[in-house]
């Protein structure tokens, strides 16, 4: 029986978020980090992200509410550097 470990999950975001959306054939897999930019925060675009990943990876639905979080920070004069946290592993977000 294979176990799916904590290094499995982090590579499964790692991909996702290395993905554009329609970045395979008929499927909507992926993400579109710049329009989550374009939008206001307060809106609800954090967690519909969150919501979309969820979707599209479904080994993170079997972890616990809170595990999966975004956050932004800081740097530069005028950058904002994206991380995904998985079960308190900090992903950065590429090419934002």
């Amino acid at each position: 029986m294979a176990t799916i470990t904590g290094k499995d999950i982090q590579e499964m975001v790692r991909h996702w978020l290395d993905t554009p959306v329609g970045g395979y054939l008929g499927s909507d897999y992926g993400q579109d980090i710049k329009s989550l930019l374009q939008l206001a925060q307060s809106d609800g675009a954090p967690e519909a992200f969150l919501q979309k990943m969820r979707a599209d990876i479904p080994a993170l639905q079997a972890l616990p509410d809170g595990s999966l979080n975004l956050y932004g920070v800081q740097s530069a004069p005028d950058r904002l550097d994206l991380f995904v946290e998985v079960a308190g592993q900090a992903i950065q977000v590429p090419g934002v």
